[in-house]
């Protein structure tokens, strides 16, 4: 059992977000292997509300150009589910060390205000990937659907990470869900909730060679004795 632990451990380890992708496909065989062992995770009721519509080729391409058009063209933001409505404390700090991690990566100043800007449109680009599978849940089924899909969504990423395939999960793209929706023709009672960005990594970028920081177990347990 430790050797187990010990393998999955290495496995949640070596997982990371990939903000650098090649071009090439990923054999039909790859993703579905990821969708099959993801699909194990646990889910209230066992409902099993993830649904994931994954994009390839000249489909990748033309949503990409969507995305893209739709955020330098400021078009109105409009999520199914509403945003966080603010990071404070630790997380606050979290997310900021993170960002700065990622500019300092690509020698961008944090004044910087055009690359940085040009940076975050990157996430609209899709980082480039040849795959995007955009997550999907029933709208009935509320929050407690998309909880559930979170828990599909890591299982994916660490599927993937098994198999030499990287990621990036992107709740970016929720910010234009009726875009979403309609360019890969998903029905009106599915919320969407966000990408994965998926294929093979481009290791010499260097958006892709640092590694964010994790809270320390003494930092995120709470004992009741």
């Amino acid at each position: 059992m430790t050797q187990t632990y010990n393998q999955f451990a290495a496995l949640l380890q070596a997982r990371y977000s990939c903000r650098a992708f090649r071009s090439d496909p990923l054999p039909e065989e790859t993703i579905i292997q990821i969708v099959s062992a993801a699909r194990h995770v646990p889910s209230w009721c066992n409902a099993q509300p993830w649904q994931v519509t994954v994009t390839r080729g000249a489909a990748t391409d033309a949503f990409r150009a969507a995305l893209l058009k739709a955020a330098n063209e400021n078009t109105p933001v409009e999520p199914d589910l509403a945003w966080p409505s603010g990071y404070s404390g630790p997380y606050a700090e979290r997310r900021r060390t993170c960002g700065f991690q990622l500019y300092d990566a690509v020698g961008i100043a944090k004044s910087d205000r055009d690359a940085r800007k040009a940076q975050m449109l990157r996430n609209y680009e899709l980082f480039d990937a040849p795959h995007v599978a955009i997550v999907t849940s029933p709208a009935e089924l509320g929050p407690y659907g998309a909880m559930d899909c979170g828990g599909f969504v890591t299982a994916f990423t660490l599927a993937a990470t098994a198999l030499g395939v990287a990621s990036i999960p992107q709740a970016a793209i929720a910010a234009y869900a009726p875009l979403v929706r309609e360019s890969l023709d998903l029905p009106e009672d599915r919320l969407v909730l966000c990408a994965i960005s998926f294929g093979y990594a481009d290791s010499d970028h260097p958006t892709n060679a640092f590694r964010t920081e994790r809270a320390a177990p003494s930092d995120i347990i709470d004992w009741k004795d």
